[in-house]
């Protein structure tokens, strides 16, 4: 197969990924090989690529790909997520466009738009991956809503409240004002703000000049004060605690109470305590029995109990207040003040501390064995560090809030069949529900006579049953799919979603499985740009990667983003990084004409390119275990740079110079052969990498049969280790590139040729390596050094290139001259520090020691520098 002049990605990856599809080669089935399993995190099913998604699911396909040529049964599933509240907020938006709000619906009506839309804009990103070369069996496409996997989500839900697990509860929840749901604690993220600190006075109960003053970032709070707390240790207010105290604007008396909880260093020492709306206050507020007055709606606004502030959002009723207290004479003052504030990870919305009825799941005793299973390793963590993330997150864990008011999602599966709070049974369906709510009641009931709960459950209530439910595990136990693909091997993941996911699944995989859900998990870094900021869409500073395919092609960017990023650590992105993997593309692309184009005949094998075979074998059998180490310890980028070095620098620098004929001059057969078959080694180690130029040249090294690609082909295995070949070659290069640096210094043309001779013995290298890359006339050896030569010694060997009328002798005794005036200059100063007896007394003998070795280095250049200047005449 010719190729053309130039590669042109777009109609390459058009063309192979097409024909792999139609050989079925991602299609998976249970059979007799070892499974090689990964499950792809689902990403939200109406997102589009971006650069985390371009970096975190070519090293998937790196490992499947790779797993497939190893002769593994490769199943890599992919699948989407429902997302509920980034999916939800999407629709109500394309709604408002429409002219339609969510409260005009029911339920039923919003639903129909929801999946709708999903119909339409979901699965974008599925496709996307295929332009990166993704090789997904797409026969196993999961979405987190199809109806079977819905089942085994409702199905867990039933068990772990038959356990004890789930229960119905009021407590403290992180509420967003602005997708009008509590989140969890992981989904809250907390940025530093400049905020103002109020300084406000509570007058005592009985006194017209005795005050209390608090502190408070947020007197728009000041309406739900059902306490002022301070420390028992506090002798400023010790006469204080059991009286009362005046609530501002309001009127109300409330009581002064102690606990040690309060810093008597902050603000005044008095903390004004809000029990319905922070944490710390609720739990106040349980130890001292206080009332919690909630002042907040759904969305943000001040409620009946905000008084002449009802119907008002929380932030500008912050501001009318300061302007009120101030007015009435409670504001003393105001203060800069930066404090931690939390922000909804899904809307970026300030979070609302609220009292909320919520399903909660009781995390202690599920968490233990997913605890205990990554601290002994059954579970890997790559790289390691994140072990003791886990570890803190999983010894301080707490009950999960699993409820979203939301419609969007699996709407929770308990029916009310009575007005009371507990007046609920929890059922698969509502047919079940009938039955225990006939029986709870002793009579009987129609279907209308439940109510199913309105909320649904957190997305991450189903995505940590992903490893499991891609298989039907839970709707169809021990089926033989199951039990084939599980345990998963591989996970490839981002670090922030450590807990949301990765913890949730290990532990649900104990759970209802016994075991672990994957043995490895592979943390990759965050993409960032060129000045370390994260990319993003509201900074502008990232680009559309099917852009970035376009341009550089698919296996250029997938370079791009693998050659610079190691397990675990930031990702800094630059578009040039892909413009570096389009050019090694290039380079190998050019590397095949350029074989491609010589004339082969039949005739004996010169010695210089027997040597040349022999080394490149010796190169690929030291490499591959490389490679294969690397791969085991999950380094993917620096199995990649070995795999580019071994292609660029040894097969293209020096292997294919080494046996490139002349011009218009043939090459031997056998030659020739060998070069195809380490062409075709070499396409084997980077297809995992560069799937598609690999497949093109694959087939344009030989004419192939049905079914032989490179795809499928086997992973390249070693000989064994001739390390003294190596050695002997590189002494030869290093030989090469001495005479290379003379021609470059002096500007001497590589057509030239010249004569190098050496004193001593130079061991076993090879002359015929040398004649050829170095283009010399003769190559000797000599009893003495020869006046008139340039001198560079390889490995104490000293070799010497006549200068005869090339050089200027008296340039190169200048040049000689101020090298030598530079290092009388560097001796002295080694001199003088080892004089100073101060230095030798109290420097550590390491140090002593490396600058006696710079000494005597330094003697042995000027000696060698007076000699060539002797020999210069």
């Amino acid at each position: 197969m010719e190729l053309p002049k130039t590669f042109n990605p777009e109609p390459i990856e058009a063309k192979w990924y097409q024909h792999w599809m139609d050989q079925q080669y991602f299609r998976s089935v249970p059979d007799h090989r070892e499974p090689y399993t990964v499950v792809i995190p689902p990403p939200n099913v109406t997102g589009v690529l971006h650069m985390g998604h371009m970096l975190n699911n070519t090293l998937q396909d790196v490992l499947v790909r790779r797993a497939r040529m190893l002769g593994k049964n490769a199943c890599w599933v992919p699948g989407t997520d429902h997302a509920s509240i980034a999916t939800e907020a999407k629709v109500v938006q394309k709604l408002k466009l429409e002219g339609i709000n969510k409260s005009d619906l029911t339920r039923e009506q919003f639903l129909e738009h929801a999946f709708a839309w999903k119909e339409k804009h979901g699965g974008i990103i599925l496709e996307q991956l295929k332009k990166l070369g993704a090789s997904c069996d797409w026969d196993r496409t999961h979405f987190t809503m199809d109806a079977e996997y819905s089942n085994s989500v409702i199905q867990v839900f039933v068990d772990l409240f038959e356990k004890g697990k789930i229960y119905r509860g009021v407590r403290m929840v992180n509420w967003d004002p602005e997708a009008l749901t509590a989140v969890s604690d992981e989904e809250v993220m907390y940025k530093e703000v400049n905020s103002r600190l109020y300084f406000v006075r509570y007058k005592l109960e009985g006194s017209e000049d005795d005050w209390l003053t608090v502190a408070t970032t947020r007197p728009e709070t000041i309406f739900g004060d059902t306490a002022i707390c301070v420390n028992p240790e506090d002798l400023r207010y010790a006469n204080l605690v059991g009286k009362r105290v005046q609530v501002p604007i309001s009127g109300r008396f409330i009581p002064v109470i102690a606990d040690t909880y309060v810093d008597p260093t902050f603000g005044t020492g008095c903390l004004k305590v809000t029990p319905a709306h922070d944490i710390n206050d609720y739990a106040l507020g349980k130890t001292h029995n206080l009332e919690s007055i909630d002042l907040f709606n759904d969305n943000g606004t001040l409620n009946q109990n905000g008084l002449h502030y009802q119907g008002i959002d929380r932030f500008e009723v912050r501001k009318r207040m300061a302007t009120e207290l101030k007015d009435k004479g409670y504001l003393v003052k105001t203060e800069d003040h930066l404090n931690k504030v939390g922000f909804s990870e899904r809307t970026n919305a300030v979070i609302e501390p609220k009292l909320s009825l919520q399903w909660f799941l009781s995390m202690e005793e599920l968490s233990k064995p997913a605890l205990d299973n990554v601290m002994n390793d059954n579970v890997k963590f790559y790289p390691e560090k994140f072990k003791n993330t886990y570890r803190h997150w999983m010894e301080n864990i707490k009950d999960w809030c699993i409820s979203r008011q939301l419609w969007w999602g699996h709407q929770i599966p308990a029916w009310y069949y009575g007005p009371g709070t507990n007046d609920y049974v929890v059922a698969k369906n509502a047919e079940e529900a009938l039955k225990m709510a006939e029986q709870i009641l002793g009579k009987t009931l129609g279907i209308h006579d439940l109510r199913q709960d309105q909320d649904v459950l957190d997305t991450w209530f189903s995505s940590w049953l992903w490893p499991i439910s891609v298989f039907n595990g839970l709707t169809q136990p021990n089926n033989p799919e199951i039990a084939y693909y599980y345990p998963t091997n591989d996970l490839v993941t981002a670090p922030e979603i450590m807990f949301f996911w990765v913890a949730r699944m290990i532990i649900a995989g104990y759970e209802y499985l016994g075991d672990l859900p994957f043995r490895n998990v592979y943390f990759t870094g965050i993409v960032r740009d060129k000045l370390g900021r994260k990319m993003s869409k509201s900074l502008g500073n990232s680009p559309d990667p099917i852009d970035l395919i376009q341009q550089f092609g698919a296996d250029g960017v997938r370079m791009g983003v693998l050659i610079s990023s190691p397990a675990g650590n930031d990702l800094p992105f630059d578009t040039s990084q892909c413009e570096q993997g389009r050019n090694f593309a290039n380079k190998i692309w050019n590397a095949y004409r350029l074989i491609a184009g010589w004339e082969v005949r039949d005739f004996d094998q010169p010695e210089h390119a027997k040597v040349a075979v022999e080394w490149f074998q010796a190169k690929l059998d030291s490499t591959i275990p490389i490679l294969n180490s690397l791969f085991d310890k999950f380094r993917i980028s620096e199995a990649l740079m070995e795999s580019y070095k071994l292609v660029w620098d040894d097969f293209c620098s020096w292997y294919l110079e080494m046996i490139k004929p002349g011009f218009e001059q043939p090459v031997d057969q056998k030659t020739k052969e060998s070069t195809i078959q380490f062409f075709e080694c070499l396409m084997k180690m980077l297809h995992p990498f560069m799937p598609f130029v690999t497949e093109e040249i694959w087939h344009a090294l030989r004419n192939r049969t049905q079914g032989e690609d490179v795809v499928v082909s086997s992973w390249p295995t070693a000989n064994g280790l001739n390390a003294d070949l190596l050695d002997r070659m590189q002494v030869s290069f290093d030989v090469i590139t001495g005479v290379r640096n003379f021609r470059k210094e002096q500007s001497v043309a590589n057509k030239v040729k010249l004569s190098l001779n050496y004193v001593g013995d130079h061991g076993s290298i090879f002359p015929s390596v040398i004649l050829k890359m170095a283009n010399l006339v003769t190559f000797s050896s000599a009893d003495t050094p020869p006046t008139g030569a340039h001198c560079f010694m390889v490995q104490g060997v000293e070799y010497f290139i006549p200068f005869g009328e090339m050089v200027d002798v008296e340039a190169e005794k200048e040049k000689i001259n101020a090298e030598l005036v530079y290092l009388d200059g560097f001796l002295k100063s080694i001199h003088s520090k080892l004089q100073n007896e101060r230095f030798v007394g109290s420097a550590p003998k390491p140090v002593i020691d490396n600058e006696l070795k710079k000494e005597a280095d330094t003697l042995q250049k000027i000696a060698l520098l007076k000699d060539r200047l002797a020999r210069l005449g």
